[in-house]
């Protein structure tokens, strides 16, 4: 099986031993306690599950300006995106002498302790220092730009150092049978002796473009298996919530693959909506999970139009080639064409845009809103049908 990232083996940060989380459950209870942001809780979570392997907690100030500036640690390991714990200023983070606080999850009711951190600083971020980060990250300071909103209105302290994580926040309880540790899918891909595994982000619904995408990937670098990799947490206004998106992709995949052949699964995090370095983040934390290959496709990641449409792949070309052992399939504008009476990627097709059904977001929004069908060739009946019911149910 393909390596995990940066260490020989994985070292995900949950307390998985029982008297050991019931120790510091106890601990907490007497602990400065702050609520942190649901930005952060979803860093916790990647990196109790192993995704963020072989992060051992939050990064310090001068760590996430060199991530954002150079893509690299002080150390000179690779990683693309800043882990932060960012808290507003307004919130006193007092030490008992321990130098450890009790970190409580935003998004469970009663605000319940997610994890137990060691502080190894408190260190104030201003305002020039985070759009100077944003600029690298995001490619913008665009306040319009929904990860650059969430990045600056996340607070100015930056609490660093190494965090032991006691449960995975509302994901394993509202996503039971979806949510899964980089660990639990590197053992599903074992059961299945599956040699090579190519991994498909998604935070929406997949049309017949994007299933047809997962085929073509499997088939060009001859994959034994899938992995439909869905982001579980927060989105931005507008986009389709997890649990429909989930219903929608396990009724594609009960229907129209091959047995055994695909594995639904999703991770706890937060959309950053950051494009390129998102993708880069991507590739990481699907190598952890055991991928050998990984799809991006046009767009990755990305939002609006602050990215080109192959922004997400050219980046790839910018990182030292032996920073990451996980593969990338660099996938076309996928669509069906009428003359060839397939879903095409536009690279590989003869024929012009005349001969593609093209329908924007909107158009299909709009359609599924109303109760219309969509086009065969677009979606599969079964998937339009739970999507169509989800949005008609939003204008009641």
């Amino acid at each position: 099986m393909i390596e995990c990232y940066g260490s020989s083996q994985l070292n995900p940060l949950y307390v998985a031993d029982d008297a050991r989380r019931n120790q510091l459950l106890q601990e907490a209870a007497g602990l400065p306690s702050v609520v942190i942001s649901s930005a952060a809780a979803g860093n916790a979570v990647m990196l109790a599950a192993g995704y963020f392997n072989p992060l051992t907690g939050f990064m310090n100030l001068a760590e996430a300006q060199s991530v954002a500036e150079k893509m690299a640690l002080p150390s000179g390991l690779f990683w693309p995106v800043p882990i932060l714990n960012l808290v507003p200023g307004g919130q006193a983070i007092e030490s008992n002498g321990s130098g450890r606080i009790a970190l409580l999850d935003p998004n469970v009711e009663g605000n319940p302790v997610l994890a137990i951190q060691t502080v190894t600083a408190i260190e104030k971020i201003s305002q020039e220092q985070k759009e100077a980060i944003a600029r690298h990250v995001y490619g913008t300071n665009d306040g319009q730009h929904p990860g650059v909103a969430t990045f600056m209105g996340a607070g100015d302290t930056i609490i660093s150092g190494p965090i032991e994580v006691l449960n995975y926040s509302y994901f394993s309880t509202e996503f039971p049978g979806t949510f899964r540790t980089a660990t639990q899918i590197r053992e599903m891909i074992a059961k299945n002796n599956w040699n090579k595994v190519v991994a498909f982000q998604t935070r929406n619904p997949m049309h017949l473009a994007h299933e047809q995408l997962c085929r073509i990937a499997q088939k060009t670098v001859g994959a034994d298996g899938i992995l439909i990799h869905m982001l579980l947490g927060k989105l931005k206004p507008g986009d389709i919530p997890a649990d429909v998106r989930d219903a929608a992709i396990r009724k594609m995949v009960d229907l129209y693959f091959p047995e055994n052949t695909v594995l639904i699964t999703g991770y706890g995090f937060d959309m950053l909506y950051a494009g390129p370095r998102e993708a880069l983040l991507h590739a990481v934390f699907r190598q952890n999970a055991g991928a050998t290959h990984f799809i991006i496709g046009r767009d990755h990641a990305g939002v609006g139009d602050y990215y080109g449409a192959f922004d997400a792949q050219t980046i790839f070309d910018q990182i030292p080639p032996d920073a990451l052992k996980i593969e990338i399939f660099r996938g076309d504008h996928t669509v069906w064409c009428f003359k060839c009476q397939e879903v095409v990627m536009m690279r590989d097709c003869p024929h012009g845009k005349e001969d593609y059904l093209l329908l924007s977001g909107t158009k299909v929004r709009e359609m599924l809103s109303r109760g219309e069908e969509l086009p065969k060739e677009f979606a599969r009946p079964e998937v339009a049908k739970i999507l169509s019911e989800f949005y008609q149910s939003q204008g009641k």
